[in-house]
């Protein structure tokens, strides 16, 4: 979704073009022009990150890129930016005045290619690249350790007419299948992965997105991952509520219901079998059909393969944030059909080993959505995780399909 104060953006906005604003230093009227950013609310020196410092030569001796808070914070800053490369359009801003280059250029990055989707013309995501010539400007001669080549960036649901309809659409296609691949912007972005991937390697290029975006990031990453190509993944607010899931832990809970039931009743013309024992059904009957139809429907019952390197995405979720807190419900339904210790207090054993994620999860209590859900949070300062290699239901479904036999 669109960064979490855009009404109260709208507001001052408004407010700043009718009227004017004053000062206590100075009582005198201070009229607003049109197109003046310096005192925009998405102006990077207005909400952006504080005490970040830009990379220098000191980056050459001890990378910056290394301490983890400092890559969430650039790669949030990032998304801001795609974000604003979208509302620069639809205001008409030029070079001169646009707001999303000052989200990059700080980090020595430049703009290469924006993602643009043929149904409306919005832009809905930004590859940005290493600029080397802006970097050996401050004597930073070589790229820091841990600085990515290439970054693709994408936005989410923007809540303005000239590109809502799109967004709720791919937003709609999430909720109802929970998969994004019919989208044009899938292919798009898949394209545009591939292509820097390739080009650089893997593991010098990075996918980052927020709320729709974390979801095409995270299915584009995944298709790359299918082809052997690994690359740093960070996603922020990923949607983890749709139909498909619900009716799919529905059919798990049936499923698992049906299996006791079937497991008490003997086959025909066979005898009891004393508790405790493993029954096995006929291949022909019913209690064998299920079982083996109802995980299989799943991939539970794929083998997994041993030579599969691990994909890893980094997951950013606050708990108070009712789109993402999906991705802390631990992995694993009992026998009884209960959903296994949801609290996310330590990682559990999975049932695919290889399908976790680095899972960063924020609690601060009861939050407005808005407040929950914005991009701002994940650059601001004393920001408190909670983190571990983590396996849980959703991320089980969203990745197995990557450590599984075809």
């Amino acid at each position: 979704m669109l960064m979490a104060n855009c009404a109260s953006v709208e507001e001052e906005m408004m407010e700043s073009e009718s009227g004017v604003a004053t000062t206590p230093t100075t009582p005198k009227t201070v009229v607003v022009k049109e197109g003046d950013t310096d005192h925009h609310p998405y102006a990077f020196h207005v909400s952006g990150p504080r005490n970040v410092a830009s990379p220098n030569w000191r980056d050459l001796i001890n990378s910056s890129w290394k301490d983890p808070n400092y890559k969430r914070t650039v790669m949030a800053c990032f998304i801001q930016a795609a974000y604003l490369l979208e509302l620069d359009r639809q205001e008409n801003r030029d070079e001169q005045n646009a707001l999303a280059p000052k989200w990059w250029v700080p980090f020595k990055y430049k703009l290469t290619q924006t993602l643009i989707d043929e149904r409306d013309g919005s832009i809905f995501g930004a590859l940005l690249e290493w600029d080397r010539s802006a970097a050996m400007a401050d004597l930073v001669v070589i790229r820091p350790s841990g600085a990515p080549k290439a970054v693709l960036a994408l936005r989410g649901t923007i809540l303005k007419s000239l590109t809502m309809r799109r967004d709720i659409q791919d937003d709609l296609r999430f909720l109802a299948w929970e998969s994004l691949k019919g989208s044009v912007r899938f292919n798009v972005a898949l394209e545009a992965l591939e292509s820097m991937a390739k080009r650089y390697g893997s593991s010098n290029v990075c996918v980052v997105g927020h709320s729709l975006g974390a979801g095409f990031a995270l299915q584009v990453g995944k298709a790359l991952a299918k082809d052997g190509l690994f690359v740093d993944a960070h996603l922020f607010n990923p949607p983890s509520i749709s139909l498909a899931m619900s009716l799919r832990n529905i059919s798990e809970k049936a499923g698992v219901a049906w299996k006791r039931l079937m497991s008490m009743i003997p086959p025909k013309n066979e005898p009891l079998i004393p508790n405790g024992s493993e029954v096995e059904a006929a291949p022909g009957s019913v209690s064998g059909g299920f079982r083996n139809w109802v995980p299989s429907f799943y991939g539970q019952n794929q083998k997994s393969s041993v030579d599969l390197r691990k994909w890893v995405p980094h997951l950013y979720v606050n708990d108070s944030d009712y789109i993402c807190c999906h991705y802390t419900d631990q992995d694993g339904v009992n026998e009884t059909g209960e959903v296994n210790n949801k609290q996310n207090k330590s990682p559990v054993v999975n049932t695919i080993p290889q399908a976790a994620a680095k899972l960063f999860v924020m609690s601060k209590g009861k939050q407005k959505f808005l407040e929950a859900h914005g991009l701002e949070q994940w650059w601001s300062e004393n920001l408190e995780l909670q983190s571990a290699i983590h396996s849980s239901r959703l991320i089980t479904q969203q990745l197995k399909s990557l450590y599984s036999v075809k």
